[in-house]
């Protein structure tokens, strides 16, 4: 049983490192429309494209636009923290008692 639970230790892991990931892009996101970028340079497609299939449908569904600020990488961010919090330490604890 020990190799389910390294499974779901390494899947926790890995779950958590790519949320992460994916916090720091919309974070970048925020700051990059605070200023004009380059729509042509590489980083910043980059960044929009990984961003926008997750914000677009909360924009759509909450139209939240106050004064001219989005708020939808706000909901972004509680859903991380919730899945970090609860999924991840979830199957960490299901990993452990599986050792």
């Amino acid at each position: 049983m020990y190799i389910v639970g390294y499974f779901f230790m390494a899947a926790a892991k890995v779950m958590d490192v790519v949320l992460l990931f994916f916090m720091w892009l919309v974070i970048f996101r925020a700051i990059l429309s605070w200023v004009n970028p380059d729509p042509y340079n590489a980083i910043v497609r980059f960044i929009h494209n990984a961003t926008e299939p997750v914000l677009y449908p909360i924009r759509a569904k909450l139209p939240i636009n106050y004064g001219g600020i989005d708020f939808s990488p706000v909901v972004v961010f509680l859903v991380i923290i919730f899945l970090r919090t609860f999924v991840v330490n979830s199957l960490l604890r299901m990993a452990a008692s599986l050792i």
